[in-house]
């Protein structure tokens, strides 16, 4: 799916459920709530680590889904993680609604 960001975004369905069982449960049944956090963003930052990781940040109720992509190239990228936070981290905007 083409992202706020200008590249599409993918991820496997075992890498997905790896993140949801795993590393961030609180994401079970939130697929929507990503795909509308990549696409619609209330922001997009770049990582202050490495200029290939994308974080997009939007509002869901009190907190904020966070959907951390790494861009391969000009056109794709993948979900390396996704996670629910209070807050956004620092970076550098790229986006912001």
């Amino acid at each position: 799916m083409p992202s706020r960001a200008g590249f599409a975004v993918r991820t496997t369905r075992g890498y997905w459920s790896l993140i949801t069982a795993v590393k961030h449960p609180s994401l079970i049944g939130r697929e929507g709530a990503v795909i509308r956090t990549l696409v619609a963003p209330d922001q997009v930052r770049l990582s202050r680590v490495d200029g290939s990781v994308y974080l997009f940040y939007r509002k869901h109720g009190k907190q904020y889904v966070c959907v951390v992509t790494r861009r391969i190239d000009a056109n794709t990228g993948f979900i390396m993680t996704a996670y629910v936070t209070e807050k956004i981290k620092e970076g550098k905007v790229l986006w912001k609604k």
